[in-house]
């Protein structure tokens, strides 16, 4: 793959080209009510309904505030909700949608796996949202950060790509941290907040992109019926929910 193909990777992401109207016939701002609508996906991808069943979406469908998104191992969708906002749900996540009604601040809560948030600020106001997690609250001052609960204590990882973003911890008080672009902090259950990072050279920034990136050409091959099962979907750093195994060494060569 050549070095241009590598770099477009890490601009026109899938919110990237949906803003830009790139979807033949969707619009990019959905007149909703307060739901979601799935825009892209390939894989597994699910909400949840009474009894814990899982019903399939599809691209066009919508998520109902308080509904549950599910994906499996080689699940992914992008959703976008009437302001413009979007939301990627990587593979093996469960994710709430605006779980409190009284409050749409409240966008997303991740019980478990990877999202990535792009915000919309019509006419550069402010447009406050927040992200739950087991450990964290994370408020949106920003516009494009990501979010993964890495396991089911509730370790939280957020990284701003773009804009501020606010993290304190959801069980212990303590200092709220504001991240800057390509910074980033873990939140353990049992422990006070911790002092962020600096994601060195972008790399942890990258890889989300250019595994969003992947996802979502394999969301369009398959759509327009073309190869996409089977096409490893991206482990990124520190992923410690799984993705595909490596795959074999190759044989030893034959004796002579």
């Amino acid at each position: 793959m050549s070095r241009a193909r590598q770099s477009s990777w890490f601009v026109l992401t899938p919110a990237a080209l949906l803003f830009a109207g790139m979807l033949p016939g969707q619009s990019t701002s959905p007149d909703l009510n307060g739901a979601a609508k799935l825009m892209q996906f390939t894989g597994q991808i699910s909400y949840m309904r009474g009894n814990n069943e899982l019903w399939a979406l599809n691209v066009g469908q919508t998520v109902q505030p308080q509904q549950v998104i599910v994906t499996g191992p080689d699940g992914w969708g992008l959703f976008q909700v009437s302001d413009g906002s979007t939301f990627e749900v990587f593979p093996k996540s469960k994710v709430v949608f605006r779980p409190n009604r009284g409050d749409w601040k409240d966008f997303l809560e991740v019980w478990l796996g990877k999202i990535r948030v792009q915000i919309e600020h019509a006419g550069g106001l402010p447009n406050n949202n927040k992200v739950r997690t087991p450990t964290a609250v994370i408020s949106v001052r920003g516009t494009v950060f990501d979010v993964e609960v890495e396991d089911e204590e509730g370790t939280t990882l957020v990284l701003d790509e773009e804009g501020l973003v606010e993290v304190r911890h959801l069980l212990k008080t303590g200092n709220v941290v504001v991240l800057n672009p390509m910074e980033y902090i873990r939140i353990y259950k049992n422990e006070p907040i911790a002092r962020k990072l600096i994601d060195k050279g972008g790399l942890l920034q990258r890889a989300v992109r250019a595994a969003s990136e992947v996802l979502y050409q394999i969301a369009l091959e398959e759509r327009n019926g073309g190869v996409g099962h089977g096409t490893t979907v991206p482990t990124l750093p520190g992923d410690h929910n799984g993705g595909n195994p490596s795959p074999p060494p190759p044989p030893p060569p034959p004796a002579h």
